[in-house]
């Protein structure tokens, strides 16, 4: 039997088996024995061995610490999620010169914005349907003309509507636009939306902290430090928080690292964040050209070895996700040997990926990701918006 160990979740899992670990002569011989001993000692890696594990030449053996973590985490479960995305506009008022998502004004050419019954005909499809739900997923552009009324009277209708589904809507971007609009703190907007119903937010719009280089990629977005304060407003609250990472384009090593290490010091801090998402850059459809080395096959690569390090650098952030609408789903099913324990969910609809390039299926079914996870060699889990584990028979 394998030994048993508590994990950062209160339950126990078994540990990885030690055969599994390259020995710490290997490590050694990559230059990375001091990282070994820490990961083993389950003690907090530095911003230089981030790098030193992106610099690593075996990318398997970066992948092999960060399995131990997420199995010494979670044992053998894989995540997923019951949910239904909805879009609700690609109008946005930020000029995000890599978003293949946005149009200008509503009447552009490919501009979309739904309507209040739009949006419950959607969900009351699926709430009929087979899938039934555990999460409804909300985002959408910054549009210039949609009040705060207007998204508190949706929250209000669904919850009413179907007072046990939980309610995830609104990256920290989207709340800085409400304020703005509204003239009000983006404390006090969190406290609106929680009042009708919001119980968790996804983590989009983080994209990558470095100032200058959001100057050139999203000038006009909510700046890091904003992000970081809205997403410590939140979970002052109570409403857990996902967190993002958008890299593959621009940036370079030390700014991913510089990003891990600022959401990890914002856990610290606040302790609302649930899990974190790596989303490499779909360049197909983006007015952001990237200069040949950044394009071609080994970009599947640096997915995996992303996965990997953001597992081992993040160590107070439960989970780790690999996304299969920004991921090809045979990546994504790689990525739970790299670090990642969580694959989304059934999705149904979703754009933004979509319009960037993403081949992958609109959604997926309960069978097809738990085949997924399980032709992986893991065991899938069902679970909800905040992640509490749903059992079929309590499925909603």
């Amino acid at each position: 039997m394998p030994e048993q160990t508590s994990n950062a979740m209160g339950t126990t899992a078994p540990a990885i088996p030690a055969g599994l670990l390259p020995d710490a002569a290997y490590y050694a011989g990559l230059g990375l024995s001091s990282i070994h001993e820490k990961v083993l000692a389950g003690e907090r890696l530095s911003p230089e061995d981030g790098l030193a594990l992106y610099h690593c030449p075996d990318p398997v053996a970066v992948g092999a610490l960060a399995h131990h973590v997420r199995t010494r985490l979670h044992g053998d479960a894989a995540f997923y999620v019951v949910n239904r995305q909805i879009n609700y506009t690609n109008v946005c008022v930020n000029g995000c010169t890599f978003c293949a998502f946005r149009r200008d004004d509503d009447s552009q050419a490919g501009a979309f914005r739904l309507e209040k019954d739009d949006i419950m005909a959607r969900l009351a499809a699926a709430r009929k349907s087979v899938l039934r739900l555990d999460e409804m997923h909300m985002v959408g552009g910054c549009h210039p003309t949609l009040p705060l009324s207007w998204f508190e009277d949706i929250l209000r209708s669904i919850h009413s509507s179907w007072p046990d589904l939980p309610l995830k809507a609104f990256t920290p971007v989207e709340i800085e636009h409400f304020s703005r609009l509204e003239g009000i703190s983006t404390l006090e907007v969190l406290q609106r939306l929680k009042a009708a119903g919001l119980v968790m937010m996804p983590g989009g719009g983080a994209e990558i902290f470095d100032e200058d280089l959001r100057a050139q990629i999203c000038p006009h977005k909510a700046d890091a430090t904003t992000w970081l304060r809205i997403s410590g407003e939140a979970h002052s609250l109570g409403l857990k928080t996902n967190c993002t990472m958008l890299y593959g384009h621009l940036e370079t090593l030390e700014h991913r690292i510089d990003h891990l290490c600022r959401l990890r010091e914002q856990q610290d801090k606040s302790g609302g964040f649930t899990c974190f998402i790596p989303l490499p850059f779909l360049t197909e459809n983006s007015r952001l050209k990237l200069p040949e080395e950044r394009l071609g096959p080994q970009r599947g690569l640096d997915q995996l070895r992303t996965v990997a390090v953001s597992r081992l650098m993040l160590d107070n952030i439960p989970h780790i996700k690999a996304y299969w609408i920004m991921m090809p789903p045979k990546l994504a099913q790689t990525a739970l040997w790299y670090g990642a324990d969580d694959l989304d969910g059934t999705i149904v609809e979703e754009h933004i990926g979509h319009m960037a390039g993403s081949s992958a299926a609109q959604g997926m079914t309960i069978h097809e990701l738990e085949q997924m996870i399980r032709q992986s060699g893991f065991r899938p889990v069902r679970r909800n918006a905040v992640f509490a584990t749903v059992a079929q028979g309590e499925a909603h």
